[in-house]
């Protein structure tokens, strides 16, 4: 909007760079160009104000496919005004001279045949197309459809505006539809994840089974080598017990032959001992065979003394006192008055 002041009774208006200005002055066109500025009176001038930068348009409107589905297309036209004078004779641009406001809605005209001719081209290529289809490749169509539509309409020339983009931003189905089509991806999307997940289980259960037959096998292992370590200790067991009754065997042979010898030593010694006795006992015997009688009850008596107890006091009665003298020779009167006699040894 052009900046317009007061200056005692007149009027000055300073324009953008991006508006063209006609000012008409009692129905002559005195000011034509962009970026104007003048002074003018309000009641003998008629002003309008055409934009000719690019201005972006965003539309959205529903659209109904092939197989009856609604969806909502969302689209973005670009366009200018490539001929202001035409475009100010068309559409209500004029201005008010005190305030520089528009008095009509030039832009909502412009927007409102731009959008009623992009819908139009828009309808007809979704009435056609499915909605699955639309889904995929319908924004391309659609952008090329409005396109050219709009490129082949004769209004917008007439009018002097120009289309310089369309972008379709987005073909969106009504909200329980779009979940019904998500649906089917959402289950795929969930069968692989459930897929992976029982792969990731199967390797894990392979890798655990693998695990145990290694620890089988190693308790196998460790099994196998205790009983060879088993059999190994009986082996040396066995050993050690023959060559302990070997060596005992030995010993033994040894101890009965040094018994032997010793016995035989012992029967050796007792022979000659006993031949010496004998011999001895002989020479006794003829010794004793060859003495008195008396000499020898001398010696048996001594021997008895040597052998017998001491005896302190002996009593003995007459009449054996009588008998022993009379063994040994002596007359009885030797012993005639002495009924007590006392011997000592």
């Amino acid at each position: 909007m052009a900046d317009i002041t007061r200056r005692f009774g007149w009027r000055h208006l300073r324009s953008a760079p991006t508006a063209h200005i006609r000012h008409h002055k009692r129905g002559t066109l005195a000011h034509d160009g962009r970026g104007l500025s003048f002074w003018y009176r309000s009641l003998s001038a008629a002003l309008s104000e055409v934009p000719v930068d690019d201005r972006e348009l965003a539309m959205a409107f529903h659209a109904r496919t092939a197989d009856f589905q609604d969806v909502t297309v969302q689209a973005t036209v670009t366009y200018r005004v490539s001929d202001p004078a035409l475009a100010a004779d068309r559409l209500d641009f004029s201005v008010d001279p005190d305030t520089g406001s528009w008095r009509g809605a030039p832009l909502e005209q412009i927007a409102t045949l731009l959008t009623e001719t992009a819908q139009q081209h828009t309808l007809d290529v979704l009435a056609r197309t499915p909605l699955a289809e639309a889904l995929v490749d319908g924004v391309a169509s659609v952008r090329d459809r409005v396109a050219t539509g709009l490129a082949a309409e004769p209004r917008l020339p007439a009018t002097g505006i120009d289309v310089v983009a369309v972008r379709v931003v987005a073909i969106r189905p009504e909200a329980e539809v779009e979940r019904a089509l998500r649906t089917p991806a959402r289950e795929q999307i969930q069968q692989e994840a459930d897929r992976a997940t029982y792969e990731r289980r199967a390797v894990a259960v392979e890798r655990e089974r693998a695990i145990a037959e290694n620890e089988l096998a190693s308790q196998i292992e460790l099994a196998r080598r205790e009983e060879q370590l088993v059999d190994q200790r009986g082996t040396n067991a066995r050993r050690e017990a023959e060559e302990k009754a070997a060596a005992d065997g030995v010993r033994t042979e040894a101890e009965a032959a040094r018994k032997v010898r010793l016995a035989r030593a012992e029967a050796e010694a007792a022979r000659a001992t006993g031949a010496a006795r004998a011999e001895a006992q002989a020479a006794w015997l003829r010794v004793h065979g060859e003495v008195d009688p008396a000499t020898l009850h001398a010696l048996a008596a001594t021997r008895l003394a040597e052998n017998v107890p001491r005896i302190e006091s002996l009593t003995l009665s007459p009449d054996v006192l009588t008998g022993l003298l009379a063994k040994l020779g002596r007359p009885e009167g030797g012993a005639a008055g002495r009924p007590e006699g006392r011997a000592g040894a």
